[in-house]
């Protein structure tokens, strides 16, 4: 695994999952978000709970292919496992991983989340995708995903959220600074990828989540992971 040095020598500029990023992301998910393995640990081992004939999971956003090779490993390989991603050198690493791991039979698919047909799916995942949706696609977005899970289907996403009242925010951002600073990030590396997210990754509150999800037409949303400002949600249809 290539570790992540993006922004320690690199001028900010704005975030683009291109070649650069693909080369780094498996190192920069788990020194970036906290707890990002215990938490695809987590909806991986909840989805492969599930009772089905045959199990649909739809992976939005798939990056790498790192939740679907974990289900494809819980499941024996029985599922049937889909990953879409809008970045070429994210699908072509994910392809190269699945090889590796003998999944080929996992389907990674090129193109853009907003346009894929959603039908027949038992669960649908979304792991810090709607955060880089712009706000006003995202409501269509979600009533899509519902609309397309079968009935007691899953919707499992998580996001980076702000929080309403300010200072428990500023305090939210401070704790995570000091949390990547812990995972050997510099002050500047640090302040140039802050800068380069700025207006690509926009967050909502967990509140708005949970409505959108609500509005959608899902019967309920719950937490089922939470780190400061990082939350994992479970829609049920």
């Amino acid at each position: 695994m290539e570790k992540d040095r993006l922004f320690a020598q690199t001028p900010a500029k704005q975030f683009e999952f291109d070649e650069t990023v693909a080369a780094v992301f498996d190192d920069m998910l788990d020194r970036s978000v906290p707890y990002y393995r215990e938490v695809l640990e987590l909806v991986a081992g909840l989805i492969a709970s599930r009772e089905a004939e045959e199990l649909r999971v739809l992976d939005l956003g798939c990056s790498t292919a790192r939740l679907l090779l974990q289900l494809h490993r819980l499941t024996g390989g029985k599922a049937r496992l889909r990953g879409i991603d809008n970045s070429p050198a994210m699908i072509e690493r994910a392809g190269r991983k699945c090889a590796a791991f003998g999944a080929d039979e996992i389907e990674l698919i090129e193109g853009d989340l907003l346009e894929l047909p959603i039908e027949g799916e038992d669960v649908v995942v979304a792991n810090y995708t709607l955060q880089f949706i712009r706000p006003l696609d995202r409501p269509a977005l979600v009533r899509r995903i519902r609309e397309g899970l079968r009935e007691g289907g899953e919707f499992y996403f998580s996001e980076k959220v702000v929080f309403d009242e300010p200072r428990l925010d500023r305090a939210m951002i401070d704790i995570y600074y000091d949390y990547k600073k812990r995972q050997g990030y510099s002050e500047y590396e640090i302040a140039a990828k802050r800068e380069a997210l700025e207006n690509v990754l926009i967050p909502f509150t967990i509140e708005e989540n949970r409505r959108l999800c609500l509005e959608a037409g899902f019967s309920r949303v719950d937490t089922i992971f939470q780190w400061a400002n990082f939350v994992t949600f479970r829609a049920l249809r």
